[in-house]
């Protein structure tokens, strides 16, 4: 049972949340624990899709999003993220198994996806005390300089998820995957 009591329903959740967790439902189908979770602090909850949303209009695509946040919530060795990540990267992005598998342990199939995964991992793992050789790493596999910044702003913005249901332990509402050894 989570250790911060989750609204069982969208009409349970402070009035400010409920458009927000409306929306949510519209695109998701469902209202999943995480964003019910945020909507005890309305503030909160808009401000983490007020960036996803901003990050979802960026130069990543879906695919390499996706991969950034199983890399990380390995990292920090989030379960929620993990599951919600493995089903999302299944039938949202399209990845496959042995792809989403390669993500977790920091690396890719896909050679340019690997370098914005190995220096996700390593702003995880440093908190953004990267050298310049990982920059210029990056870079060299063809990610320009915006696409650096929103690779780092998808490492924040998943380690802000990862923490919140590691300190709340969020009750997984998606097929359960647990974090292994972390990359």
């Amino acid at each position: 049972m989570s250790r911060i009591a989750i609204p069982a329903s969208i009409e349970a959740a402070p009035s400010a949340s409920q458009p927000l967790l409306n929306a949510v439902k519209q695109q998701l189908g469902v209202a999943p624990n995480l964003f019910r979770l945020m909507a005890v602090s309305p503030q909160s909850l808009e401000g983490h899709l007020g960036l996803f949303g901003a990050l979802s209009k960026g130069k990543l695509s879906v695919q390499t999003r996706n991969r950034i946040a199983l890399a990380v919530a390995e990292v920090n060795g989030c379960d929620y993220c993990l599951s919600a990540h493995s089903y999302l990267g299944e039938t949202l992005a399209k990845l496959s198994a042995s792809e989403m598998e390669a993500n977790r342990q920091g690396r890719s199939t896909d050679p340019k996806a690997e370098a914005a995964i190995i220096f996700a991992v390593k702003v995880a793992r440093e908190r953004g005390s990267v050298t310049q050789d990982d920059v210029e790493a990056v870079r060299a596999a063809g990610y320009d300089d915006a696409q650096i910044i929103e690779i780092v702003l998808h490492v924040a913005l998943n380690t802000w998820t990862n923490y919140i249901n590691k300190v709340a332990d969020t009750d997984i509402d998606f097929p359960i995957v647990r974090a292994g050894k972390a990359v």
